[in-house]
């Protein structure tokens, strides 16, 4: 009994399939206009074009808008210094290096006198916290910075072991040697370490004197609990024997001759005060008064910084203290800045100097902008510092010392940074010396103007004085570094007269000149700000001598400009402009050149592959369409290294020449110079998937336009790749599933060519199943896939009528071609024999049980599907079902779901 192929109603199958619809009186996805209104206002400084009901309603946004934060709490002061001192610590231990094996002075030569701390019971008690004295004429000692660090815990393990063995003396004694660590500077890098180091182990003491003499006044010798004290107790609280232990440590600690070890040791003990009085201020004066003993200017500072973080401790915040601190670094960085006849200059001692007090300044700096914070008085602090309004007469000195300036400037709120512009200009300009860089300086105020709302009237003449002060440098670097601070303000403010002066002097500055990386890093940040702040490359290339300016750039830095001006260029609509299509294709030709596409991992170069093809795919010369194809073969030229941009070229190819068609038939030529273009290029894709996914779109480009030739040409291409894709590609890189659904797609577009009754009115069909079934790549699973979708292909070929057509009216369907030709329906009969022939032997070379269950449950489905129910197909139907059975279980629900359709098939 011969097969029969099914008789189908393609229409009446869509109507049966159609869901009903009807109209809504509201969109499910709109909203109240209260609601609508409610959303509006939360978007803050902007306008509300659209409305996004996805979007959840901010109904804290106003209120967040006027918190001001004008003070803060003693306890967040507290909390803030205890996370920078920890910050601090591990910042000066990582950013002075030094070298392994390290010279020290005499003085340090201590800690190499043996290699164990001496027992409690081996020292006397008499003078025992007296100085040692040390021979200045010892030689100095070499020890490896490990060696040093390790001798240092060793005598603080030391200090820990007699105090647990109630050795107070011996405790303190240790103290003091460790603590005369601090009076070497011999190894300048080394002493950040050695200052964090020496200074842990005085907080531990501190913290094991605050515990001893708080356990006296809690407990009584019995170990009673006498009282609880809270954490605000007052010094009447205290009993006597804990006031005179309290007294004693501190008469322990004045009796130490050198004057830097004594003040280490009672800031250490510091917060004990607090048994025995409850004004501090007398003490803090006192010790602010004695730091000015300390003459060298590193132990000095470091020394202050100690004092700040104990005062902490003491729980007395108070801004005074830190004002004269500050006041007092400035008396003694004074002599430093200048020599003795008065010339300020830099060497490579003071570089060392400000580099090493530098963290100390910025954290005293910050204590006392948090300490002026909680107290409300800012503006307080900045006038005793002599930065108040009232200072700035023309007969008053404003210089300061640079370094202190940029701190102050960097821990000043914003609001008054705005308010106080003009005169910290005038500062930054008076305060010319080698602590710091003025350029710094200067570019440290345009970044603080920019976090605030600067008020425009200052900003004009402000700029202008910048400007003018940059121009004196005739280092472009320093140009360039200053006026960064400041494009910004300029963007925002709409400057585009200082703008234009900025850019002019750019110019003026590097040209005939190399730029170094500096100089190329800061105009790249400038020209990255100019592409942030305009909407379209339209209003940025009008910009004054934009393209000069980009013209000086190279490397790295051009790069990622580069990057950013085809970013920027390909974020809306089309191209059209033929001079933005110029510079973009050189930016893009520049960016080709500087990627090595061969070795660069694809990650690495995916992004510049993007844009590339983007910028391609946005181009659109109009009407000029033979303009736009000569573009398409430029760019494959130029980079033809970019895998993606191929892709884009063909498609971009293919939609130009459905654009020529829609135009009229006198474009005819032109079509097939695209389609041309396209069959030339796509070979050089590397992908199969996409290869033949492109020669299946260019065919339905050549169909669309009546080329029937062509079409074939290009299908049959396709069919001969697919033959060799395992040869030539490997069958790692093969997409196996991806490859099945591009040979589906080709079934589904054979129902609109026409079959060619000279070359076989099979020929494609026959190729594409020879090819499948020689392939080294398809699996069972994926030739019983293309095994079916033949057959529903043969099936749709043998209707009186298509389900679809070409959209050229002028194609005839094979329906119609091949009307009453009885060899036609023989030849699709044949065919058909021979893949149900190939599907069944594909079914059982699958080793896998459930899948050979699942794909025979498919086969019988494409089967019914496409023939009449008789006794042939009936049988054959049965035998897959079986197979089905005994793969999958005969409860299995796709096999239940398939009884039911063959059941159906019975009936017809």
């Amino acid at each position: 009994m011969e097969l029969e192929f099914r008789r189908r109603d393609y229409g009446a199958t869509h109507k049966s399939q159609f869901l009903p619809r009807s109209q809504t009186q509201k969109h499910p996805l709109s909203s109240t206009l209260a609601s609508r209104d409610q959303q509006a206002k939360t978007v803050r400084g902007r306008d509300l074009h659209f409305f996004d009901p996805l979007r959840g309603l901010d109904v804290n946004a106003s209120a967040e808008e006027n918190v001001e934060d004008t003070c803060i709490s003693i306890e967040v002061v507290t909390q803030d210094l205890i996370k920078e001192w920890k910050s601090l610590k591990r910042i000066l231990m990582q950013r002075f290096p030094v070298s392994k094996v390290i010279s020290f002075s005499p003085i340090s030569n201590i800690i190499t006198k043996g290699s164990k701390v001496e027992s409690p019971s081996a020292l006397s008690h008499p003078e025992e916290t007296g100085s040692e004295q040390t021979s200045l004429e010892e030689p100095a000692k070499i020890i490896s910075q490990h060696e040093y660090i390790a001798k240092v815990h060793e005598l603080r393990d030391g200090i820990n072991s007699a105090w647990q063995a109630e050795d107070r003396v011996t405790s303190l004694k240790l103290s003091i040697k460790v603590t005369k660590l601090l009076m070497d500077t011999t190894v300048l890098r080394f002493y950040p370490t050695v200052f964090v180091i020496v200074t842990d182990m005085l907080d531990m003491l501190g913290d094991m004197v605050w515990e001893r003499i708080k356990q006296k006044a809690e407990l009584d010798i019995d170990g009673t609990v006498i009282c609880a004290l809270p954490n605000d107790f007052q010094s009447s609280d205290i009993c006597l024997e804990a006031r005179e232990t309290c007294y004693n440590w501190f008469c322990k600690v004045g009796s130490v001759r050198e004057l830097l070890p004594r003040i280490y040791l009672e800031l250490a003990i510091l917060p004990c005060w607090r048994f025995l009085i409850n004004q501090p201020m007398e003490v803090l004066d006192r010790l602010v008064m004695m730091v000015r003993g300390l003459a060298d200017p590193l132990t000095s500072l470091y020394c202050r910084l100690y004092m700040v973080h104990r005062m902490q401790k003491f729980g007395f915040c108070s801004s005074g203290y830190l004002i004269k601190c500050i006041k007092d670094i400035e008396d003694v960085l004074a002599p430093v800045l200048v020599d003795k006849e008065g010339y300020s200059y830099i060497t490579d001692d003071k570089k060392l100097l400000f580099s090493l007090v530098e963290p100390a300044i910025e954290y005293i700096m910050k204590c006392l902008f948090l300490t002026g914070r909680q107290e409300n008085n800012v503006l307080g602090i900045l006038e005793e510092l002599g930065f108040g309004r009232n200072k700035f007469q023309s007969s008053y000195n404003s210089s300061h010392v640079s370094i202190l300036l940029h701190y102050l400037l960097k821990e000043l709120p914003s609001e008054l940074v705005s308010s106080l512009a003009m005169e910290i200009l005038d500062m930054i300009r008076c305060s010319n010396d080698c602590s710091f860089s003025q350029v710094l300086n200067y570019r440290l105020l345009g970044n603080r103007l920019s976090e605030g709302k600067s008020q425009e009237g200052f900003l004009s003449s402000l700029i202008d004085e910048v400007i003018q002060a940059a121009s004196q440098y005739q280092s472009l670097y320093d140009y360039l570094r200053i006026m960064d601070a400041y494009v910004d303000l300029m963007l925002q403010n709409k400057m585009e007269n200082h703008l234009d002066a900025l850019l002019d002097d750019i110019v003026s500055l590097a040209r005939d000149k190399f730029l170094s990386e500096e100089e190329q890093a800061s105009l790249q940040s400038i020209i990255l700000k100019l592409l942030s702040h305009f909407e379209n490359l339209q209003e940025v290339l009008p910009l004054n001598h934009f393209i000069e300016i980009l013209d000086l750039m190279s490397g790295t830095s051009k790069s990622s400009v580069n990057m950013h001006l085809l970013n920027m260029g390909t974020r809306d609509g089309c191209i059209c402009d033929s001079t933005t299509v110029q510079l973009l294709f050189e930016v893009s030709q520049a960016l080709y050149d500087a990627t090595d596409f061969v070795n660069i991992k694809d990650d690495d170069n995916r992004q510049t592959s993007h844009l590339i093809s983007r910028f391609v795919e946005m181009v659109d010369y109009g009407a000029e369409m033979e303009r736009h194809l000569l573009f398409l073969a430029e760019c494959r030229e130029a980079f033809n290294g970019i895998h993606e941009l191929k892709e884009t070229l063909v498609r971009s190819s293919n939609t130009l020449a459905v654009k020529a068609l829609k135009a009229g038939k006198k474009h005819i030529n032109f079509v097939k110079s695209c389609l041309a273009f396209s069959e030339v290029t796509i070979p050089s894709i590397s992908s199969p998937t996409k290869h033949l996914n492109l020669y299946l779109e260019t065919a339905e480009v050549a169909l669309l336009g009546g080329l029937i030739s062509h079409s074939d040409e290009l299908v049959m291409s396709a069919v001969e790749y697919l033959e060799n894709v395992a040869l030539t590609d490997g069958l790692k890189s093969i997409d196996i599933d991806s490859m099945a659904s591009v040979i589906c797609k080709l079934c589904s577009l054979l129902v609109m060519i026409p079959g060619n009754p000279e070359k076989g009115v099979m020929e494609i069909l026959k190729s594409i199943f020879s090819a499948t079934r020689s392939s080294s790549w398809a699996t069972p699973r994926v030739k019983v896939k293309i095994f079916c979708a033949i057959m529903s292909l043969l099936s749709t070929l043998s209707q009186d009528n298509l389900p679809y057509h070409s959209a050229n009216p002028e194609i005839i369907g094979n329906e119609l071609l091949f009307f009453g030709d009885s060899s036609y329906k023989q030849e699709l009969v044949s065919c058909t024999q021979l893949v149900l022939s190939e599907l069944l032997d594909a079914i059982e070379q699958e080793s896998s049980q459930i899948s050979r269950g699942n794909m025979a449950l498919e086969a019988c489905n494409c089967i019914s599907s496409a023939l009449v129910m008789n006794e042939k197909v009936k049988e054959l139907c049965l035998r897959l079902l079986e197979t089905a059975k005994g793969c999958l279980g005969a409860n299995d629900r796709y096999i239940e779901s398939t009884k039911k359709s063959l059941q159906l098939r019975y009936t017809e």
